[in-house]
């Protein structure tokens, strides 16, 4: 079960950047709009790592200075 999970989120990853590429050499209207979700989630997932890094380093440095 986890697999067909595992394998429908790749599906839709490799979908995603074929749109994004398809887009940037003028496809459809549809195209463009799977590009930009595609775009925005990208940019989430870079926000949340970004912060969960800040938030590591923060919980690592309270405990050095003990």
């Amino acid at each position: 079960m986890t697999g067909l999970v595992l394998l429908g989120v790749l599906a839709l990853t490799v979908g995603g950047c074929v749109c994004v590429v398809w887009a940037e050499r003028g496809g459809p209207r549809w195209v463009r709009g799977v590009a930009n979700v595609t775009h925005t989630a990208g940019e989430l997932v870079r926000r949340a790592a970004r912060q969960e890094r800040r938030s590591a380093k923060r919980r690592s440095g309270e405990s050095q200075g003990d």
